[in-house]
């Protein structure tokens, strides 16, 4: 059985279709990526996923769980965590604070436990912030852990917000357009960094980028969106070929 099943979602707003009956589905440990024009859809199915969009019709499992039943809050202890296009980083909050934000996203103390500083409580937070330290030093980012993320370089702040999605424990890992305002150089390093995180920690990554020569790089798996719906489903090596994709990026008709 697939991790991620996207079965016939459709979104509506108002009058405008975003998505038309959006069908794929993602295997364990595979890195898929969704492309297309801008205005395709692409981050409109990660609200989907995220919870953040209600859909008009369809469903959405992940390993075995139907997300589009369960609210909003839940979705991270189902292992499903994600990066936004925007930064979504506290600018005042050190680099640290930031990443453990992540990390209590599956902590397990309740208020009281809390506000009582139960020994409990003391214990998570050792481990968050163990936890945290770890993932900021696989990332290259220890030597800014306790500096405030405002006024850091945005590629650092891209690590940033990977790091802190990390921190979550994911299953899955949803990153929308990691590479926007990199280099070229940041580019291939960071195609390089999504390979070996997703063998290092097991993940199963949906990406949505512009960067074509990662997404080749990478992908197991290409999805391409038009207008809200998939015209194609493929290796890289398929949907570069296929017409539609070249009609959808070009203008050409297929």
């Amino acid at each position: 059985m697939s991790l991620l099943e996207v079965q016939e979602v459709g979104v509506r707003f108002g009058g405008v279709l975003a998505l038309e009956s959006l069908s794929f589905s993602l295997e364990a440990e595979q890195i898929c990526a969704l492309i297309g024009p801008n205005g395709a859809g692409k981050t409109t199915l990660f609200n989907v996923i995220s919870r953040i969009y209600e859909p008009s019709q369809g469903q959405v499992r992940f390993d075995g769980h139907d997300l589009l039943a369960a609210p909003a809050h839940k979705i991270m202890d189902f292992g499903v965590a994600r990066t936004f296009q925007n930064l979504a980083l506290v600018p005042g909050l050190t680099v640290l604070q930031n990443v453990m934000i992540g990390a209590y996203g599956r902590s397990r103390g309740g208020i009281w436990a809390s506000t009582l500083r139960l020994p409990p409580v003391r214990a998570e937070e050792r481990r968050v912030t163990s936890r945290s330290l770890e993932i900021l030093d696989r990332l290259g980012l220890s030597a800014v852990a306790s500096r405030p993320c405002a006024g850091l370089p945005y590629g650092t702040l891209k690590r940033i917000e990977f790091a802190r999605a990390l921190a979550s424990e994911p299953k899955l890992l949803m990153l929308d357009e990691p590479a926007s305002g990199l280099t070229h150089g940041e580019v291939d390093e960071l195609g390089l960094l999504i390979q070996q995180i997703r063998d290092e920690f097991s993940l199963t990554v949906l990406l949505v980028e512009h960067h074509m020569s990662m997404v080749m790089a990478i992908s197991q798996k290409v999805v391409v969106m038009d207008l809200g719906r998939k015209i194609a489903e493929g290796t890289p090596a398929e949907v570069a070929q296929d017409p539609r994709v070249i009609a959808a990026y070009l203008g050409a008709p297929a």
